[in-house]
């Protein structure tokens, strides 16, 4: 019997939930402080059909939310195909230039299913640099379906804690297991469906690039200049394969290759993680403080025995929850999208060999979006709903059994929890989107950042995003975590601020040690 891989599993937390390395900073909106109307230029209408000219044309108003910092509703059409048949309302903020705007930045942390809203609002250092703050107002959205925007909405607290952490039944890769996960994965859409308000089959990478596009026009800019991260990357190419005319500065950073399968993303990522957590193991070791001993292979021999074990006996937490094998690598995934968080997984591991899985769940907990019992987005919520519907449904068991076989040779320590029934094979609606190159023809040169040992974006999908778009500009961080532009390599920083702020194209190929 062969199972489903976990359909790009790892991108959910993308850069802003998992890569601000654990700082404990989970977002709420500033308070609005007063409202006061647009302070943006006369919207861009060029080519703009009469049909959505309301769109296109309509009044924003800002409210200021933080110092620096106002925000606004936009106005969209529930389906662009159909735009009469409905709206929805998308959740905007901006950061205003500290000095002169040379313009907008549109930015997006990845997912999909993270804020952009909570992105800029709440860590505005950290998703761009100090001169991209003083030059550009800086854009932060969240996309259809996300957060503040009109949002895919599935699970109370309880339920969603059931559904994430819940421990199967069955005997982990039976047909009962199988048969309880999908039966979960069921209960799940059905709830995502009878709560969304019938918006679920728009929830469409496409969908939110025109939503993209809605937003540029009405802040008044001719072309779209943005950075976007992870599954941004994705979200980014696909604007510019839609307006390639209007394709201003684009940077993505840790990309996504728009052609590769979900099987084959599932596999890519398992082995990417194995990488990373190899590479950590390293470190763990030589710091004389790790709670595994020996060679890299022993220790991570020993973590397999220890995932065997929790997955035996899961561990129980101080607030009644158990931590099964399928939570500890959630943890131990999220830990894994920077260095800086690489502490905190030691301390995972030294507190579960003891039985203790209060920081493992406290790293669960973070990719997952919850505090204190409550979820603070609704990203994996969200992540569901976009993948459900951008990747079709694969059903090719000789290639699942490949796929698996894989995965067990380049990934043995995360191979026995990667694999499940595929999800989206009960979503309330069949997919739309397609896997196919994306090639931007007629677009300027688009920046790819690429991180050579990033484990949630391989680097490979770097290199073959970058020589997939037809003018795609490779820049390659060497080292370790998730995405490359702001992580303190000032040659990647430099190269990406020249091009944004002075249209200076770096060299393909740019390597940054």
């Amino acid at each position: 019997m062969t199972s489903r891989l976990r359909r790009a599993a790892a991108v959910v937390a993308g850069l802003a939930a998992a890569s601000v390395a654990l700082s404990g900073c989970l977002y709420a909106m500033i308070p609005e402080q007063s409202t006061r109307p647009s302070t943006t230029k006369t919207p861009d209408t060029a080519g703009v059909s009469e049909e959505l000219m309301p769109f296109y044309t309509q009044d924003l108003v800002w409210s200021d939310c933080g110092p620096g910092f106002d925000c606004t509703e936009v106005t969209a059409p529930l389906d662009w195909e159909n735009p009469g048949t409905g709206e929805i309302t998308l959740s905007v903020v901006r950061h205003r230039a500290e000095g002169t705007a040379v313009g907008s930045l549109l930015t997006n942390p990845g997912g999909p299913g993270s804020s952009g809203v909570d992105l800029v609002l709440n860590s505005l250092d950290f998703a761009v640099g100090p001169d991209l703050i003083e030059n550009f107002d800086v854009i932060g959205f969240d996309p259809r379906g996300v957060g503040a925007s009109t949002a895919v909405t599935c699970y109370d607290a309880p339920e969603m804690d059931e559904y994430l952490y819940g421990i199967p039944a069955a005997a982990r890769g039976t047909a009962e297991w199988e048969a309880e996960l999908l039966d979960a994965h069921k209960g799940f859409a059905e709830a995502c469906e009878a709560n969304s308000d019938g918006i679920l089959p728009y929830i469409t990478t496409i969908n939110a690039a025109r939503d993209m596009d809605l937003i540029r026009a009405l802040l008044g800019d001719e072309q779209l200049n943005y950075l976007g991260y992870s599954y941004g990357t994705f979200l980014g190419a696909t604007y510019a394969k839609l307006y390639p005319e209007k394709a201003g500065r684009l940077v993505l950073d840790g990309a996504i290759d728009p052609s590769v399968p979900g099987l084959e993303v599932g596999a890519t990522q398992a082995l990417g993680f194995e990488s990373a957590l190899r590479a950590y193991m390293q470190s763990c070791l030589d710091s004389g403080e790790c709670p595994f001993n020996g060679t890299v292979d022993e220790a991570m021999a020993d973590l397999g025995a220890l995932l065997a074990s929790v997955d035996r006996t899961p561990l129980k937490n101080g607030d009644g929850r158990l931590l099964g094998a399928d939570s500890l690598m959630t943890g131990i995934i999220a830990a894994l999208y920077s260095q800086d968080s690489w502490d905190y997984l030691t301390q995972a591991f030294d507190e579960a060999l003891q039985g203790d899985p209060t920081t493992a769940f406290l790293l669960a907990d973070f990719y997952n979006g919850r505090e204190n019992g409550v979820y603070t987005d609704n990203s994996a919520e969200a992540f569901r709903a976009y993948n459900c519907m951008d990747y079709p449904v694969e059903d090719d068991p000789a290639a699942e059994a490949a796929t698996d076989a894989k995965i067990a040779a380049g990934a043995p320590t995360i191979a026995p929890y990667w694999s499940g029934p595929d999800s989206c094979e009960v979503w309330p609606y069949p997919p739309t989107g397609t896997r196919e190159e994306i090639h931007a023809e007629g677009a300027g040169p688009i920046l790819v950042v690429g991180t050579t040992n990033d484990p949630a974006t391989p680097y490979e999908w770097s290199e073959s995003l970058a020589d997939q778009l037809e003018e795609g500009v490779l820049i390659t961080r060497v080292g370790e975590g998730h995405t490359g532009y702001n992580k303190g390599n000032v040659c990647v920083d430099d190269a990406v601020e020249s091009f944004l702020l002075d249209d200076v194209v770096p060299e393909d190929g740019l390597r940054c040690e």
